[in-house]
């Protein structure tokens, strides 16, 4: 009664069944194919799952804290009250200023004496010292200035004098990124459904691994590449065939991503000992090698390049083995030629969005360091050859260089692959039992035909 049953008749079996699952799940492989896909994934995961067990940390290493940037001890605390004062009357102590503006001390030394200085009282919240109250001196020109009610995070300083034991370092931001983050899932699982809920447990165990092997195991002294490694190959694994299913569609993309990521810590290698980069760049950097001296900066560099490329690497993959199966259900004739001709158009495209996306990612996180220089009115050559942003260069075309060349190595492999499905017999007997009308695919008369539609029917 429907147009369903009758538009296959004028074009053949074949594409009736491309168009009755081409947004469906994939059709399944020949039990061959499958083999050949385990023998090469098993020994993978394999090996993993020893890397893991071999390199698992016992724990962060213990160290004496400095008290110097993230490396503090801190509470939580509260604004109890402000109170705006003359800054002569709060700075007293300071060094008078001479009225010499030429340089920054002297232009901070006037100007802590001019203008109303805020002064807040501030509670400790949590801690030995819970209730404790100390003042705390707001400059006017202040990037951050506070208010009543307020929430913060507060440096605690046990060896220091009592007066000086406390002090505010940051505000408490937990609330607004947890609300964000609530809106964030929310718009996963609204829009993804059971897949956007996959996908933010693929997430939250991404974090795990992160946390609990990659930065213990790397503070506890393994080698970061090699951890960086396993760890990455741990949450592609995890993360791929959690939201995508097992099947061998996402195993050819496990496949493209693995072969790209070896490709990229490759060259990641050789152009970060070519450029002599150090890996050692700022107070963070810097703070960590004072902390942990025998830890390999460069290697830890190298180690994030590899980390930062999976998360795209992932979304270039499995795009491109989902373009080729499609392709391939819409047109079960196509070669393994025609099949990459017609998907690598797709890549093309996808290069040039993701290109464009990574590096512009970077340029946004470097924008107030690219600001500075422009300050100092730098030439090019001069801001590209500093290590600081040398190693961002490094960083971003290295990325990019693997994700290109994910695109023709996974569209290739996907054509490969599917195109030598070739299921026999018992396989199409296997797929009519599925109801993936394994009788069409292997193209065995109207009788496998008339079983596919029979099936549909139901």
């Amino acid at each position: 009664m429907t147009p369903t049953h009758q538009t296959p008749e004028p074009h053949g079996e074949p594409h009736g069944h491309g168009h009755s699952h081409g947004h469906g799940p994939a059709a399944p492989v020949s039990r061959h194919l499958r083999r050949v896909i385990a023998a090469v994934l098993i020994p993978f995961a394999t090996a993993v799952v020893v890397g893991l067990v071999v390199l698992w940390p016992g724990g962060t290493p213990a160290h004496q804290r400095t008290g110097v940037g993230f490396d503090r001890q801190t509470e939580q605390g509260k604004v109890v009250s402000v109170e705006h004062v003359d800054c002569k009357d709060v700075n007293a102590a300071q060094v008078p200023p001479t009225g010499d503006t030429s340089t920054p001390e002297g232009r901070e030394a006037v100007n802590s004496q001019q203008g109303q200085c805020a002064k807040a009282n501030v509670e400790v919240t949590t801690g030995p010292n819970k209730g404790r109250t100390f003042t705390e001196i707001v400059q006017p020109d202040a990037p951050r200035q506070l208010h009543e009610g307020q929430g913060v995070v507060v440096a605690y300083a046990p060896d220091a004098p009592r007066d000086l034991q406390y002090s505010v370092t940051d505000v408490n931001r937990k609330v607004p990124i947890a609300v964000l983050a609530g809106i964030f899932a929310l718009a996963v699982v609204v829009v993804g459904r059971m897949r956007g809920v996959m996908a933010l447990i693929a997430l939250a165990v991404s974090f795990l691994v992160l946390t609990l092997f990659i930065l213990p195991a790397i503070l506890e002294g393994s080698n970061p590449l090699l951890v960086a490694v396993v760890g990455s190959s741990a949450i592609m694994l995890i993360a791929l065939y959690m939201c995508h299913g097992l099947s061998a569609r996402t195993s050819v993309a496990v496949l493209g991503t693995l072969i790209s990521l070896l490709l990229i810590g490759l060259l990641g290698s050789v152009f970060i000992d070519w450029a002599s980069l150090s890996g050692n760049t700022d107070d963070n950097t810097g703070l960590i090698h004072g902390l942990y001296p025998e830890l390999d900066m460069s290697g830890l560099l190298l180690a994030g390049i590899i980390i930062g490329s999976l998360g795209v690497l992932d979304d270039v993959t499995v795009t491109q083995t989902s373009a080729v199966w499609e392709l391939h259900q819409a047109d079960p004739t196509m070669g393994p030629r025609a099949l990459y001709r017609a998907a690598i158009r797709i890549g093309r495209d996808h290069i040039a969005s993701v290109v464009n996306t990574l590096v512009l990612a970077y340029a946004g996180a470097a924008l107030p360091l690219l600001l500075l220089f422009s300050i100092a009115q730098s030439s090019v050559g001069t801001v590209a050859n500093s290590e600081l942003v040398a190693e961002e260069i490094v960083r971003t075309l290295v990325g990019s260089i693997g994700l290109v060349a994910s695109v023709p190595l996974t569209t290739g492999l996907a054509a490969l692959v599917v195109s030598a499905d070739r299921p026999g017999a018992a396989d199409a007997a296997g797929g009519a039992g599925d109801g993936r009308g394994g009788g069409v695919r292997s193209g065995r008369g109207v009788r496998g035909g008339g079983g596919g539609r029979r099936r549909r029917a139901k």
